[in-house]
């Protein structure tokens, strides 16, 4: 073998292609910047590239489409507190979002007029729950128990109201496409390296990115979900000190099941109940301000 040749081959393989890179960094940049906005209730700055009509069709599809596969409570003592409870936290989102741009300058506003909320309840052990784009929500009856009063479910409530009214889910989906854009050019600017180290690279990257970047991220999603639900239920009257007890039932319920913190989508309950204590100040002085009467 020629060797110019064998020299020339290590050298391509040894590349990287960083023009690539640089061409994703400047990508990533504009992309921010063109699709930035303010979040409605706390005022940080988020990614979206879809409208609201688009997200308000989507979670209409979803919901029946979940609908479709479950066993529906159409009545009963269940249904009616759950429609209650939704019905309070629904009342009192406008006024806590009034409140909050008073007090905190916060501008963005919620398009509370495009939501059309239907609650329904769902026979099931799961003990979950949700709230989709557009207002779309369920309670699965393996919740209730855990939940044990109105107080603890409106935490519960408030908390799945919270994600679709912070369109978390079309921040998760903007940030998607950067990650799968983000691999592609990984992947060019690797081509020319040698294979097995190519591989380490790009395992390297994958790690990197899940851990470093889509679970803290997806973990932010809940604390602030955490917060803002937590707000919503004393701005609708609820008792926000029932949300510490509910959180030590959920991890008892959970526990030996849940992965460490650092590996879960969700923060540990150790760490929800230590961050709804630093905010019960505030809930109660919401809870004060609007419930004189409670």
């Amino acid at each position: 073998m020629d060797p110019g040749f064998a020299l020339n081959t290590q050298r391509r393989r040894g590349g990287m292609r960083w023009w690539v890179l640089v061409l994703f960094a400047g990508y990533l940049g504009y992309y921010w910047l063109s699709h930035r906005q303010e979040a409605a209730f706390t005022g940080r700055t988020q990614m979206v590239d879809t409208t609201m009509d688009q997200e308000v069709a989507l979670g209409l599809q979803g919901f029946q489409q979940i609908l479709a596969e479950s066993q529906v409570v159409r009545e009963g003592e269940a249904v009616n507190e759950v429609r209650e409870v939704a019905r309070r936290l629904i009342d009192a989102g406008p006024k806590l979002e009034q409140h909050l741009a008073t007090t905190r300058g916060v501008s963005a506003v919620t398009p509370w007029d495009q939501f059309e909320w239907e609650v329904a309840v769902i026979e099931s052990d799961q003990a979950n729950a949700f709230c989709l784009p557009g207002g779309k929500m369920a309670v699965y009856t393996g919740i209730l128990p855990i939940a044990q009063n109105d107080d603890a479910l409106a935490a519960i409530m408030g908390h799945e109201i919270a994600h679709a009214i912070l369109r978390h889910g079309a921040e998760r989906m903007a940030q998607q496409k950067l990650v799968q854009i983000g691999s592609v050019a990984a992947g060019m600017s690797t081509s020319d390296m040698d294979p097995r180290q190519r591989q380490m690279v790009m395992a390297a990257i994958g790690v990197g990115t899940q851990y470093g970047v889509m679970l803290p991220f997806s973990r932010k999603h809940e604390s602030e979900a955490d917060y803002v639900g937590l707000m919503l239920a004393s701005a609708a009257c609820f008792n926000p000190a029932e949300s510490i007890g509910l959180w030590q039932r959920m991890g008892a319920n959970s526990a030996g099941k849940a992965p460490p913190e650092f590996m879960s989508t969700h923060p540990s309950s150790d760490t929800r109940i230590q961050q709804l204590q630093g905010w019960m100040d505030e809930a109660n002085q919401i809870r004060a301000q609007f419930c004189e009467k409670h």
